[in-house]
């Protein structure tokens, strides 16, 4: 068993959660109402028959739940969802970092990306404000880091050991492909228009390309994070399920 503590009190135990995972997927499939578009009606029938635990949210049991969210997370509140993916469910050393210089629409889609495959941190660094559209609120079930200065991002990372790996098709990267990432590390993305900044390159421990067949220049570079962030994923992820 495995207590899940979060904001400095007790949330749930592991054993509780994962019979509650199976309950939730039986009455999402037989009983409780869809919604247009994404999710779920209200909890069927009065307060009474309403499922027992702290990572219930009342609201979403009274009102319904359209977050995109997996089934097996339905009606959580979104704190017990992270607890629970701080807790259990994510990579222990992969976190990712963006060069936020333009407002990039593509920060949402790599914080969005970085939920789906489990990353505990994204850091965002430059400019505090960041476009969060993409993210599909993905945002409040990860923590996102502000540094306003490369050194102040370096100093964090460097001060828990995570080698510090860019992803850009600049001179001197190499593949990105066949390349062994190190298991503790950040992988660092650079604005969609200019790539790495100059100084953020020189800070990369090293810097990785995704070797490309076709006749464009470069990728999306939400396209480019979402790969790198699977490569790792692949030599160092854990199963989920069996976490």
């Amino acid at each position: 068993m495995c207590t899940l503590v979060h904001g400095g009190r007790l949330a749930l135990t592991v054993s509780r959660v994962v019979c509650m995972f199976e309950g939730v997927a039986e009455i999402d499939k037989n009983e409780v109402r869809s919604v247009p578009g994404s999710g779920v009606g209200p909890w069927p029938g009065a307060e009474e028959n309403w499922p027992q635990g702290d990572q219930y949210d009342p609201v979403l049991l009274r009102e319904g739940d359209t977050r995109n969210v997996e089934d097996r997370f339905r009606y959580w509140s979104n704190e017990a969802i992270k607890g629970f993916l701080d807790s259990v469910g994510r990579p222990d050393w992969l976190e990712v970092a963006v060069q936020n210089l333009g407002h990039d629409f593509n920060i949402g889609s790599i914080v969005r990306t970085a939920n789906c495959l489990g990353v505990r941190r994204v850091h965002i660094v430059g400019r505090r404000r960041w476009n969060r559209r993409g993210a599909m609120v993905t945002d409040r079930y990860l923590e996102v880091v502000h540094h306003r200065e490369i050194d102040e991002f370096l100093d964090h990372v460097g001060s828990r050991g995570l080698h510090v790996i860019g992803i850009d098709n600049i001179e001197g990267s190499r593949p990105l492909e066949g390349r062994e990432l190190p298991d503790k590390c950040v992988l660092v993305m650079g604005e969609e228009s200019t790539g790495l900044s100059e100084d953020m390159a020189r800070a990369c421990e090293s810097v990785l390309h995704i070797t490309q067949y076709g006749s464009s220049r470069s990728m999306n570079v939400g396209h480019a994070a979402a790969i790198a962030m699977w490569a790792w994923v692949i030599q160092h992820g854990s199963d989920p399920e069996g976490a």
